[in-house]
C-alpha cells in the first residue's frame, strides 16, 4: 500500500510543477464612477510564451458560506480589463470578484476582490449647472449626478448633497476665499450678493456617510442685477429719443416735404399769365386741368385726311314725239295761234338763246 501511494505521489508531481508554472493576476482595481465598474488587473507578458486569457466571475458575499454559484462576466477574454457596469450589481450590496489566467489547457488560481458600489464606487460631480440672475442675486439649477441608465444617483444616494463655492470677481479674483453654501436642492439662491457685481460658482457632490465628495465642476461667471442706476436711465432715454427721431419724426419730415414738392409742382403759388393759361387750361367752366394741345390739334391729330369731290351729274334729253295734222275745220284757228304763238316766240326764243348761252360752256353729253 505504501508502494502504490508513492506511486500516486510520484504520478502528480509533475501536473502540480505544471499548474504552479502559470502566474496569477496581479494588482487587481476597480475602475468606478457612479454605477459604472470596470475591474482591471496587470499582466506580465513574459511569463508564457503562449496566448493567455481570462475569466472573471462575481458572486454576493453572503453567498460565499452556502453553495458557491458564480457569474460569469468575461470568459477567455485576451483584454486585462473587464466591464461589470451591466451585471445590475445592488448598490448597496457587497460582493467578491475574481479573475484567473488559462494557457494551454493550464488554469492559474484565482484571485479575489471585494466590492460594494455603495462604499467604494467613486461620486461623479453634477453633469450640468446653469446660474440667472434674480435681482442682485444669483439662482443656481443644478442637476443630480446620473447612473449608466441616466437616472438620478439620489435613488442609491438618499443624503447626496452639494458643496456650492462662489467669489466676486472684483474681490477674489483668483476665488482663494469662496463663500460656501452647502444643501441638497436642486435650486440654490446664493446670499450675500452685491447689485451688478459679477460672480463664479464651482460645485462638487458630497456624501458623509462613507466620506465620498466628487471633483467640482467647471467655473461658470455670470453679473447679478439690482436698481438701475441714474445715469443708467438717461442713457436709455437718449437712446430712446434717438430711436424715436428715427422712426417717427424723420419719416413724418420726409412725407411732409414731399408733400411741398408735391404740390408747388402741380399747385405752385405763383400764377401764370392770363393768356399762357388760356393756352394750356380747358376754357370750359370750372375746369383746372392742363390742356396742351389746342383744338386743331386734336383734330389733326385724332381725325383721318378726306378728300371731298364734286358730284357728276348727268342731264338726259327727252325729244318730244312727232305731232299729227290737225282737222280741217281747226286750220283757221291754227292760223290765229300760230300768229299768237309767234308772237310768242320771239319770248322764248330769247330765252331759248340764253339758256343755250349759259350751257354753252359746258360739254356735250
Amino acid at each position: 500500500m505504501n508502494v502504490g501511494f508513492a506511486l500516486v505521489l510520484l504520478w502528480s508531481l509533475p501536473i502540480t510543477s505544471v499548474l504552479a508554472e502559470l502566474p496569477q493576476p496581479q494588482n487587481l482595481t476597480l475602475l468606478t464612477l457612479n454605477t459604472q465598474y470596470v475591474l482591471t488587473w496587470d499582466w506580465d507578458q513574459t511569463t508564457t510564451g503562449n496566448a493567455v486569457t481570462f475569466t472573471v466571475e462575481y458572486m454576493a458575499k453572503y453567498k460565499m458560506k452556502m453553495k458557491k454559484d458564480w457569474s460569469l462576466v468575461c470568459d477567455r477574454t485576451t483584454h486585462t480589463r473587464c466591464d461589470f457596469t451591466g451585471s445590475n450589481l445592488t448598490y448597496i450590496g457587497t460582493y467578491m470578484l475574481r479573475v484567473r489566467a488559462s494557457a494551454d489547457g493550464v488554469n492559474s488560481h484565482w484571485v479575489c476582490i471585494e466590492f460594494c458600489p455603495d462604499k467604494n464606487a467613486l461620486l461623479g460631480p453634477p453633469p450640468r449647472v446653469e446660474l440667472a440672475p434674480a435681482g442682485n442675486q444669483l439662482n443656481v439649477t443644478i442637476s443630480d449626478p446620473l447612473t449608466s441608465t441616466q437616472g438620478s444617483m439620489k435613488k442609491h444616494v438618499i443624503s447626496l448633497y452639494y458643496r456650492i463655492l462662489y467669489w466676486s470677481l472684483s474681490d477674489d479674483p483668483q476665488g482663494l476665499k469662496p463663500k460656501v453654501v452647502d444643501s441638497s436642492n436642486n435650486l440654490v439662491m446664493l446670499p450675500e450678493q452685491e447689485a451688478w457685481t459679477w460672480y463664479c460658482v464651482i460645485i462638487q457632490s458630497r456624501y458623509d456617510y462613507y466620506n465620498k465628495t466628487s471633483g467640482y465642476t467647471e467655473p461658470q461667471c455670470m453679473q447679478t442685477e439690482g436698481d438701475t442706476p441714474y445715469g443708467q436711465i438717461f442713457l436709455y432715454f437718449l437712446v430712446s429719443m434717438v430711436v424715436c427721431f428715427l422712426l417717427v419724426l424723420l419719416p413724418s419730415y420726409a412725407f411732409f416735404r414731399f408733400y411741398r414738392v408735391l404740390k408747388n409742382t402741380f399747385y405752385p403759388s405763383i400764377q401764370l399769365p392770363a393768356h399762357i393759361q388760356e393756352y394750356l387750361c380747358d376754357s370750359s367752366p370750372g375746369s383746372d386741368m392742363p390742356r396742351l394741345l389746342t383744338a386743331d390739334s386734336e383734330a389733326e391729330l385724332c381725325c383721318d385726311k378726306l378728300t371731298i369731290c364734286p358730284e357728276v351729274v348727268l342731264l338726259e334729253i327727252h325729244l318730244p314725239p312727232p305731232l299729227t295734222a290737225p282737222p280741217s275745220e281747226l286750220e283757221q284757228d291754227s292760223g290765229r295761234h300760230i300768229r299768237q304763238d309767234s308772237g310768242d316766240s320771239g319770248i322764248h326764243s330769247t330765252e331759248g338763246g340764253s339758256a343755250q348761252q349759259g350751257c354753252s360752256g359746258r360739254e356735250p353729253i
